[in-house]
């Protein structure tokens, strides 16, 4: 078994280094796919992301993460994969959005993050970009954060969140299995809670 983890916007493959470690002392492979939004735009990194699905499905069953945007990406490259290729066994989404992001829509006026984001930035406040990935055929797990600052309230209310995406945004609109944890969304990707969920789920431990 093969596990491939997508970072969030603005961090690197680096965010996911303790749940790495974790995957592999319990026998999976553990890769990374990086991106740079300031670099490339949203299509071009899901080409690349596609092609790397494709390489690894060709290598046996596999499971995929993705961290806030990098569950978009996911989403957006399972769905653009060959149609004979073999799809993940299962994807889990890590305070990743399915909705248009409110924080988003937000700074969308907002120079320096128009600056930083680009493409992707507008494709997470755009509720028509956001809508046309359309739901995954694969086993999906939405991992949301409910621990959020009492700061956000002006975009959240009293909506559960993560500090970064509240609930409703990243609840999936096809069958899913959703998991609430008390985590903050810059650091989910390097909880051992987080972790720990992921492997009860994977199928099988075999490398």
């Amino acid at each position: 078994m093969q596990a491939l983890f997508v970072h969030g916007m603005g961090r690197s493959p680096a965010s996911w280094w303790p749940t790495l470690a974790r995957f592999k002392r319990a026998g999976i492979a553990a890769r990374t796919f990086g991106y740079a939004v300031t670099l490339e735009d949203f299509d071009s990194i899901v080409r690349r992301l596609t092609h790397r699905l494709e390489a690894i499905a060709a290598q046996g069953d596999y499971v995929v993460v993705g961290h806030s945007l990098g569950g978009v990406l996911l989403r957006a490259a399972i769905n653009a994969m060959h149609r004979n290729v073999p799809r993940p066994a299962h994807l889990f989404l890590v305070g990743s959005p399915v909705r248009p992001s409110r924080l988003a829509r937000h700074l969308a006026g907002n120079l320096l993050f128009q600056a930083l984001a680009r493409d992707c930035g507008n494709l997470l406040g755009s509720e028509a970009r956001m809508a046309g990935i359309g739901p995954i055929p694969v086993p999906t797990t939405a991992i949301i954060g409910v621990a959020g600052l009492a700061l956000m309230r002006a975009h959240f209310g009293n909506e559960p969140n993560d500090g970064v995406v509240s609930l409703g945004e990243c609840e999936p609109h096809w069958p899913h299995e959703q998991v609430h944890l008390a985590v903050a969304h810059t650091v989910m990707p390097a909880s051992r809670r987080v972790a720990e969920l992921i492997l009860d789920r994977i199928p099988t431990r075999s490398a």
